[in-house]
């Protein structure tokens, strides 16, 4: 039966790396990062820093191109110490990327939350001869930066402005918390829980759509579904998350699946989108993707999922024509998302051609 995979899985470590990508040991440590405390202050001190001020990332001319110089822990608390700022601005930080060596890399501000301004101009003259660099505004620089450094420092500027903006839980007026990170924001009065990737997430009603992206991911033959611990008793359905700030459509269908079952895609279809109200409004983008052949071993983040598994061609059609799936979750049997829903769309689509999964991610 196709759920054994998913359900032995369970038996594994999460953090079981062996045989898996570059690509997707580098998703789960960060994942890893964005979730344990103890785990990103220890990446911080060997980790790498860039430095902002006021939004605007530090530059240094190099000929005829631009580059963001990275500063170690010690080399940014001797900085600190100098201008006569606490050390414990490094708590500002945001997680940025790493390494395929699992260097981590951050972004600090040293201009936001400033006592006067008068002063923060001083210091950002002061610094700027200090670290033989100049604050410059991003859009002026990204033609002169490479591929790296301008995927990294607008990531950055638009995590550090979120954070900027973020300060006060909506609902009660009290500050919020950020983790580590800086994947997320905790008002300890509400206990409301903010996520940078979209206006709210959790329990606040809202103007704006978050959006998510929703993948079934096939092998040729078997298509791969997976349950969460929410879910109703018995029902499956494709892999599903928020986009992080910072990444395309197609970054973040890889994330999503690097992450919840540590597999790498190949290539990548966009299906279709639809509004989904539940619990708050998301715009789900719905893709068809691919396993690179012969990577298929399952690797199901906990964290994320309850199980996971390949299910065939005649599984899937089968679940598909049940009509009350409520009442049939005898002997392993499982269910799908309702019609309305568009994993549901997914699903029936891949069964009528499984073949849907077409163009290079």
């Amino acid at each position: 039966m196709s759920l054994y995979c998913g359900i032995a899985c369970r038996k594994k470590s999460f953090w079981c790396y062996r045989l898996l990508s570059t690509y997707v040991t580098k998703t789960r440590y960060l994942f890893e990062l964005k979730e344990d405390d103890d785990a990103c202050k220890k990446a911080q001190q060997t980790g790498a820093f860039y430095l902002f001020h006021s939004l605007a990332p530090l530059l240094q001319k190099s000929e005829q191109r631009y580059q963001a110089p990275q500063y170690s822990l010690l080399e940014l608390e001797r900085l600190l110490a100098k201008f006569g700022q606490d050390t414990q601005r490094i708590e500002d930080s945001v997680l940025i990327g790493c390494s395929k060596q699992h260097e981590a890399w951050f972004a600090l501000d040293l201009g936001l939350n400033s006592s006067s301004s008068l002063n923060a101009s001083l210091q950002k003259a002061e610094m700027e001869i200090e670290l033989k660099g100049s604050f410059t505004d991003l859009r002026k620089a990204l033609f002169q930066l490479n591929t790296k450094d301008a995927s990294l420092l607008t990531t950055a500027q638009a995590l550090l402005r979120w954070h900027d903006a973020h300060q006060f839980c909506s609902r009660s007026g009290q500050p919020t918390k950020k983790n580590v990170a800086g994947s997320k924001r905790v008002c300890p009065s509400s206990k409301i829980i903010y996520y940078p990737q979209a206006p709210t997430r959790i329990s606040i009603p809202s103007s704006q759509m978050a959006p998510v992206v929703i993948t079934l991911v096939s092998d040729g033959t078997r298509c791969l579904l997976a349950r969460q611990s929410s879910f109703p008793k018995g029902m499956y359905s494709a892999l599903a998350g928020f986009c992080d700030i910072g990444e395309s459509l197609e970054e973040a269908v890889r994330r999503e699946v690097a992450e919840e079952v540590g597999l790498e895609l190949e290539r990548l279809k966009y299906s279709a989108s639809q509004h989904w109200s539940f619990p708050n409004s998301s715009l789900m983008i719905a893709c068809h993707a691919s396993v690179k052949p012969g990577q298929t071993e399952i690797q199901v983040n906990l964290k994320e999922l309850e199980a996971a598994g390949w299910f065939s061609h005649d599984e899937v059609a089968t679940a598909l024509r049940r009509n009350n799936p409520y009442t049939q979750q005898q002997n392993g049997t499982f269910w799908l998302p309702p019609k309305l829903a568009i994993a549901h769309q997914l699903i029936k689509e891949w069964v009528e051609k499984p073949s849907c999964s077409t163009l290079p991610a």
